[in-house]
């Protein structure tokens, strides 16, 4: 039992647990500006089992080509032995089940019911046989940022949108496809290997990263409608590209080097998250 908790948990990548429990918990917060059911069981929901539902059937269908990458086995993603996707999978299925009847029974509008229903969608299809949207060049990335923002969705839902909601999404989505394809970049060599195609691997290693460079940059311009709040956090993106500005002209036989921006990138998440967190409570309590 100790060793299957480890392997779910591994799986589940917890330092990204708070990519996602965050944007649904902030933008609860600030817009309803309450701690109520709601708030705890989608915090919880998106904290841990929406993790294990993306990552671990992310690791069990990808696992021919995750054998294939040197980075699976640690926190940048697990390896998981093939008798132990069956568990993995009912795991994902029986954790997550009962949080997402019980939100979709408190969503107030007809429009958070399909935003949560269109967020676990999204997960699945990323990594499913058939739909595989991990698999399509540039609806990968798209794919992928939608797992982030989606949880902001669906947190908006139950508060009546304004015009600096959707500055508020696009920013996010732009800064979410621009790590996403950042992220593909390393693994360009394994991806080719197992015959995985990614927006990195069809328009070549150094096109991927300016691309991201560009779209870093429009989501931190998009960020200035909210005035000195907005500027301080476009600056925070803006570290980004300093980061991966190193890597714009990277060859595909060196792509795997990209890693070592890759890793701070995780670091910088938590940077920019504690930034973030300082601007929100500052806007919370005036």
């Amino acid at each position: 039992m100790i060793n299957k908790i480890k392997y779910l948990l591994v799986s589940s990548r917890p330092i990204s647990w708070i990519n996602t429990a965050y944007p649904f918990a902030a933008g609860y917060l600030l817009t309803i500006r309450e701690v109520d059911a709601i708030f705890i069981i989608g915090s919880l929901f998106f904290l841990i089992p929406y993790n294990l539902l993306m990552y671990g059937i992310n690791d069990v269908f990808d696992y021919e080509s995750d054998m294939q990458n040197p980075r699976k086995g640690g926190i940048e993603g697990a390896l998981l032995a093939k008798s132990q996707h069956r568990t993995v999978i009912i795991a994902a299925t029986v954790l997550s089940l009962p949080f997402t009847i019980y939100l979709l029974a408190l969503s107030t509008r007809p429009w958070g019911v399909i935003a949560l229903l269109g967020v676990i969608f999204l997960v699945l299809a990323y990594s499913v046989p058939k739909l595989r949207f991990k698999e399509r060049p540039f609806i990968d990335s798209m794919t992928s940022s939608a797992h982030f923002v989606g949880p902001l969705l669906y947190a908006l839902t139950f508060s009546d949108f304004t015009s600096s909601y959707a500055y508020m999404m696009a920013a996010f989505f732009l800064w979410g496809m621009a790590s996403h394809a950042f992220g593909a970049v390393q693994d360009i060599v394994a991806d080719k290997k197992g015959k995985i195609a990614s927006v990195a691997t069809i328009i070549g290693a150094k096109q991927t990263v300016r691309l991201s460079i560009v779209l870093y940059s429009i989501s931190a311009i998009v960020l200035l409608h909210f005035g000195w709040i907005g500027l301080i956090i476009a600056v925070t993106e803006m570290l980004y590209v300093v980061s991966i500005w190193p890597y714009r002209s990277i060859s595909e036989a060196d792509a795997e080097q990209a890693n070592s921006g890759w890793k701070r990138f995780i670091a910088l998440n938590w940077f920019s998250g504690f930034v973030i967190t300082m601007v929100l409570i500052y806007v919370f309590i005036n």
